[in-house]
This record gives C-alpha cells, structure tokens and sequence, in this order.
C-alpha cells in the first residue's frame, strides 16, 4: 500500500539525542518505551485504536537520503553518526494493540523494544499517527452512536490540515463507523466505500433550478441526490426536485436516492421535506443533512423528531473539533544491561505524569456470561492470566478499592508488529477493521461508552507490578 513520504519526520531532540548516544557509545543499549495517552474528559470514557497500518508503512520505507544526510550535517550532526544512518537498517520489535479496539488511558497501546539510537527516533511518527488517527476514529464512533443507526459520512477533505490528515482520517472515521466517505484519494486506496452529489454550483450554471435537476437526473438517475437550499428549500427547491423526479426518472423507471439541505432549521425543515416526499410518492427517497455537524447537534436533532436518513459530517469530525489533540505520549519504561531488565520510572511534580517501568503486558478481562470487559490489567511479562480462575483487582490509586472476579476470559491484547525490523503483522481490510471495531465497542457496558460523565473503566496494574512500582518511587524519594 502506498504511503506519504515523510522526509526527516523526526522532532529535532530525537536526532541529537540519539546522536549522543551514538558519540557515548551507548547506541547498542536495548530499551523499551510505551506510547499512552493520557485522560481527557472531552474524549469520553475511551479511544478507538488506529494509525499503525501508516505507522508501519512509514518504517517499511524508513531510509535517509544523501540531501538529507547533507541538512544534518548543517546542524551539527557528527559524520559517524551520518554513516550510521546512511547505512541505517530498522532492527526494533514493536507490539501494538491491534486498530479498531476500544482503548483506555494511561494503558501502553504501542510496546517498542531495539537499540535506543532507534527507539528514540520513533517517538515523532508514533505519535503522531496514532495520536491523529486513533482522535478521528473515536469522533466518529461518537457522531455514529449519536446516529443512531442512521449513515454518517465522512466529508472533512476540505477542512482537513492537511492531505496526510484527509487521507488518514477517512480511514479512521471510517474504522469508526462512519458508512462513506467523499475522498476519491481515500476511497481508491484504502477501498471505501464512496459517495457523491451535487451543490449549489451545479444549480446556478443553469437558468433555472428546475432545469438544473433535470440535467443531473438525467446525468446520474441511479445515483440522483438533489441539493434544495440554492435558494429557498420549502417554496421552491423541493417543489422543483419533485418536478424532475416525475419528469425525468419516473419515466425512466427510476427513483431517487435523495434530496440534501446544508442551511436552515435542518430538523424542521427535514420534517415538511419527508411529508412532502410521501405525499407525492417518494417514501424512499432519503434525506441528507450537513452544515457543522456534531454529535451533540445529531443527538439534538434526532431527540426534536429530525426526519433525515443520513448526515454529511466534515469540520468537526475531520478536526474533532470538540477536542483536537490526543494526549499521547511516548515514555522509557526499561533498558537491559547484561541481560537483565532495569526498570525506568518519571516521577513527576505532577503525580498524573508518574510512569509505570518494566516490559509490560496488557489484558483485558471479559465476563463469560455477558461478555462485556470487566477491567483491563497490566502485569509484569512473566505473568499470565489467559488460565487463571479467579482475579483480585483493585484500584491502582486507592488500593483497598478490591473486588475479586471470577468467570472471565482474559485476552492479550498487544500483539507483535515488527520482530528484529521485520513486519511480521498482517494487516485486515479496512472493512474487517471496521466490523471488528463495531464487534468490541458492543462489549463496553453503556455506562462507559455514554457521551457525559462516562463510568471509569478501570485499567489496574498487578499487585507485582504495582510493588515494583512503589519501590522504585520510594527508592527516589529516599534517595
């Protein structure tokens, strides 16, 4: 699959550092790092996982260029490391949880293990594909909730910043739920499905509106979607569409798709289009709705007695405007030395931002009877709870919080993408994505996936995790 080339897509402090490394000779150091992201109220209860099928074409492609080599070489970069990365081969094992699964904060969704001259230089691409995708996906899950079984379409290219972020951010919306996208770029390569119509522009090259519909049914009359709202949609865009239904698809043996609005009142104007529709003979012909569209304005709508069948949403999904930053963040959490594990920690002024070491594991916990996720749990690597028949979690923050589960199947869910630079991962369709994401989005009880004030969803640690943790912070503070 093709992919946007990313000349030096590296935060400048990646390049030094590892630099540095390379110059103390400390290149060679195996390390490991997770990329979390870390709560926001805005983004609800959890996040849609998506972004590593760019993350891992990007590394597919990762080599330095001569012109690049020479730009380093202008900001102080020593020769011996060019050389390196001249000859620069990708040797790291990256685990990630897989794309389409509801993920939570402060939980690792994307494990690397390699030299620390590699890993360090991840961190921009990490981040910023997921970060990006992983936001559009999980906006678009929220417009589709909102929906209600209803289509939404993607419609953000124009909006979008940037063509990586278009292209990127259909798929995800589309990962998300969202039934079509208008990106011809995105459709054709990611194999969405696709969908168009006309605007106003089509209306006003004709000399009248009707004359305009006409010409469009007879152009495209399986796929006739007329715009209403050129200039007035009630006394004279509907009462045209109408005309040209009869006049040109009905002698055809045609029906119309739809008609569209992107002005006014949309839920009360959608109401007199849908009885006026009927009472002239075309129940099946569907309402599409855009102009600035949300969840919250979609909820809204719907809860008013709305009448439209499906909604072009762009700007604030392709943005997520509501929230347009995931907190995502890239952090040490081991290196090895002589073949043992020394775990890394941040403590921080702000305790939000104290890290959890070692290697890690992630499970989540489904109840067998339901088969709804209890609560996802890290552990040290060497623990395994795929058999265990019973499980004590507990609140990681308030530690007498314990409940004791039984009942359960736990699954891993960080799965290897890349082993010694090699891809070893095989990635689903985007289709599969999607129905995988709309398969494990139905195990969250109600109460977490709810827009305001979501029920926490608990990602616990281990209880030897959690020691192992505690002993490196009071290690610190007593140092």
């Amino acid at each position: 699959m093709a992919t946007d080339k990313c000349d030096l897509l590296f935060d400048f402090y990646e390049i030094a550092q590892s630099n540095g490394f390379f110059s103390e000779g400390i290149n060679e150091t195996v390390a490991w790092f997770d990329m979390f992201y870390r709560p926001a109220k805005e983004l609800g209860g959890f996040c849609i996982m998506s972004g590593m099928q760019q993350f891992a074409d990007y590394l597919k492609n990762l080599r330095f260029s001569e012109d690049e080599l020479d730009y380093l070489r202008t900001r102080g970069i020593g020769e011996d490391f060019l050389s390196y990365l001249r000859d620069f081969r990708f040797s790291c094992d990256i685990w990630a949880v897989e794309e389409g699964t509801p993920i939570f904060a402060n939980e690792p969704v994307v494990k690397v293990r390699g030299p620390v001259i590699q890993a360090q230089m991840l961190e921009t691409i990490i981040l910023q594909c997921v970060n990006h995708q992983s936001l559009i996906a999980t906006k678009a899950n929220r417009i589709v909730r909102a929906a209600q079984g209803r289509e939404v379409i993607e419609f953000g290219s124009r909006r979008a910043h940037g063509i990586s972020a278009a292209k990127g951010g259909a798929r995800s919306a589309y990962i998300g739920g969202a039934g079509a996208t208008t990106n011809v770029n995105a459709a054709k390569e990611y194999e969405l499905p696709l969908f168009g119509s006309m605007n106003q522009t089509w209306v006003q090259l004709f000399d009248s509106e009707y004359e305009a519909f006409c010409a469009y049914a007879r152009q495209f009359p399986d796929n006739c979607i007329l715009q209403l709202d050129t200039y007035d949609t009630l006394e004279r865009g509907l009462p045209d569409a109408i005309r040209a239904f009869n006049d040109v698809l009905v002698p055809m043996n045609k029906r119309p798709k739809g008609v569209r609005i992107d002005s006014g009142d949309l839920a009360y104007l959608s109401k007199k289009i849908r009885r006026t529709l009927n009472e002239a003979g075309f129940p099946d012909c569907n309402i599409y709705a855009a102009n600035s569209l949300d969840e919250y304005i979609i909820r809204d709508m719907l809860q008013n007695g709305a009448r439209i069948d499906s909604f072009l949403v762009g700007a604030r999904l392709i943005t997520s405007a509501s929230h347009p930053v995931m907190a995502g963040v890239y952090k040490l959490s081991a290196v090895e030395k002589d073949g043992e594990i020394i775990p890394k920690i941040l403590i921080s002024d702000n305790v939000a931002k104290i890290t959890t070491p070692y290697p890690k594991l992630l499970w989540r916990l489904f109840d067998t009877e339901t088969g709804k996720a209890i609560a996802d749990v890290l552990t040290m690597e060497n623990e395994d709870l795929s058999n265990a028949a019973s499980y004590e979690l507990f609140d990681p923050d308030y530690t007498w919080k314990r409940k004791t589960v039984s009942n359960f199947v736990a699954r891993q869910l960080l799965v290897k993408i890349f082993e010694g630079g090699e891809l070893v991962y095989r990635f689903p369709t985007t289709a599969q994505i999607r129905s995988y994401c709309a398969e494990q989005i139905d195990t969250l009880w109600e109460e977490v996936v709810r827009f305001e004030y979501p029920h926490n969803y608990y990602v616990d640690l281990s209880q030897t995790l959690w020691d192992e943790k505690q002993k490196l912070i009071d290690a610190y503070m007593n140092y």
